[in-house]
């Protein structure tokens, strides 16, 4: 490898030294002016300038053309679309904030955008009983397997972008606007499909999200702000985002492509042209971009949207257990090592899972042979599997590992999800009583079926952990308890200061461990 020391700028340092003053009456040694001194260190030890390279430039440029060609190619298939509402009561006049969802971050620090959100009456005037909500959002074209019928097109969208809506338009890049129905929307993955009675509009494909390597490229289009056609570029910052609070099933791509109001429902494109996700909140202090955005993913989009269109409806897989994530308390408690699978905390009746012999405490840290650590991404592994297919489970009971095969049963409105819980063994301060009953009749329970919390004191330990006036507890340390004599018992007998406890509120059933 060639020396930095050697070359052309050494040659020109050398120059100015031979060019400076004497440093001495007899001129036996030569000093150099400070300012070429500067320019000797500079020229001597720093590498060649990116700016004389050829190859740096020529690379940026190229990245550059990727970036112009993709966004080219897919923003004829990527519309704007403005949808209206009736807004009864009284209203503020001028910008709304969008929809705000505070679980985890809390406040307005995570936003799922509908959009700039403008009322129809000018400011100053008095509000009417009755005025109009106009909202901006994004979408694309989609072809579902098979093609899309010969006199319309399908858009993909969000589904809060549509919701309540009345009246949708959808402007195409072209200027052309077309009034929009909805085919179906699926609240609670976020999605929705719209037609437009328009032929022949290019689609976008749906790529493989399951491939998207993060690091890698991304391009999020859309119409923030009402602006029309935006291009914002970013990296893939993270996979498999759950337990945001955003929808109820989760697995969220992160970006750092700038995302902000009015975006909701464009695409997350990938360097080859291919939708990897549906752009969709942001996390944000301010209401708008600050660097962490979320799109769901290509894969969970496709299986929505095919079903959307083919009966304006969404079927998902069901088990019929609640589960919540194995915590260090938790894990320490059933001897497992944290984040090592999940736990069931309750199993419905004449459900899949009480067909197939699951128990309550089983730890499930499989599924067709792929490792269980989150509840939400199993929650959704369950829920795009066809009902009625058979599906395998690793779990670990009693410290032994056992497979079981179960039968996906039909996810419907009235059945349990699957949930997850929550616990925090930070902070005993309650008391129980007996089930008399009275009482077993007042919290849907058993006489001798656990005891009733009474009283709970704030900032206490049994507060910490989410243990309320009413929680019926049902075990402790994996034993029924019948009475409050037997809960100050099994308490008295726990060992390190750490009891497991199994609550029942309403038809929820969990687990939390407190310490002491």
């Amino acid at each position: 490898m060639m020396s930095i020391f050697h070359g052309p700028r050494v040659e020109m340092a050398r120059a100015l030294v031979a060019d400076s003053t004497p440093c001495s009456p007899r001129g036996q040694g030569r000093r150099i002016a400070p300012w070429a001194a500067g320019l000797v260190l500079l020229t001597a030890l720093l590498p060649p300038p990116l700016l004389a390279t050829d190859g740096g430039i020529e690379s940026l440029r190229q990245t550059g053309k990727a970036f112009a060609a993709v966004a080219g190619q897919v923003s004829p298939s990527v519309v704007n679309i403005q949808t209206e509402a009736a807004s009864q009561g009284k209203a503020t006049s001028g910008m709304q904030m969008p929809f705000n969802h505070g679980f985890p971050f809390g406040g307005d620090f995570l936003e799922r955008f509908f959009g700039d959100r403008f009322h129809g009456q000018p400011r100053g005037e008095t509000p009417r009983k009755e005025q109009r909500q106009v909202g901006q959002g994004s979408g694309f074209v989609f072809a579902p397997q098979g093609g899309a019928p010969a006199d319309k097109s399908f858009i993909l969208t969000n589904s809060h972008v549509v919701e309540g809506a009345d009246k949708i338009l959808v402007r195409l890049q072209d200027g052309r606007e077309f009034e929009a129905k909805v085919t179906g929307r699926d609240p609670q993955s976020d999605v929705a499909v719209i037609e437009i009675p328009a032929a022949g509009l290019p689609p976008l494909a749906l790529a493989d999200s399951a491939r998207l390597d993060i690091g890698e490229w991304v391009i999020a289009v859309g119409n923030p702000f009402g602006l029309g056609h935006t291009v914002t570029v970013g990296v893939v910052s993270a996979k498999g985002r759950t337990s945001l609070g955003i929808n109820d099933y989760e697995d969220f791509i992160q970006t750092d492509a700038a995302i902000n109001p009015g975006n909701s429902g464009g695409p997350l494109i990938n360097l080859d042209a291919g939708v990897v996700g549906m752009n969709t909140a942001i996390v944000s202090r301010s209401g708008g971009y600050m660097g962490v955005g979320f799109a769901i993913p290509s894969n969970l989009i496709r299986s929505v949207a095919e079903q959307l269109i083919t009966t304006g409806d969404v079927t998902r897989g069901f088990l019929g257990i609640v589960i919540q994530q194995l915590t260090p308390d938790l894990a320490q408690s059933f001897g497992m090592a944290p984040r090592q699978g999940i736990l069931v905390a309750q199993v419905s009746p004449d459900s899949p899972a009480a067909k197939a012999g699951l128990r309550q405490g089983d730890i499930i840290i499989a599924h067709e042979g792929q490792p269980v650590t989150d509840v939400g991404a199993f929650r959704n592994r369950i829920a795009l599997t066809p009902p009625g297919q058979v599906t395998r489970i690793t779990l670990v009971r009693e410290g032994k590992e056992q497979e079981v095969s179960l039968t996906v049963g039909t996810l419907t409105k009235d059945v349990l999800a699957a949930t997850e819980g929550t616990q925090d063994a930070t902070g005993l301060g309650l008391s129980v009583q007996t089930l008399t009953p009275q009482l077993a009749e007042q919290f849907q329970a058993q006489p001798g079926e656990g005891v009733v919390v009474t009283a709970v004191k704030p900032d206490s330990i049994a507060a910490r952990v989410g243990i309320e006036t009413g929680t019926v507890i049902l075990q402790v340390n994996q034993q029924p308890v019948t009475s409050a004599a037997d809960f100050k018992k099994a308490l008295d007998q726990s060992t390190g200061k750490r009891a497991l406890l199994l609550l029942r509120k309403g038809d929820m059933q969990q687990f939390v461990v407190l310490s002491w």
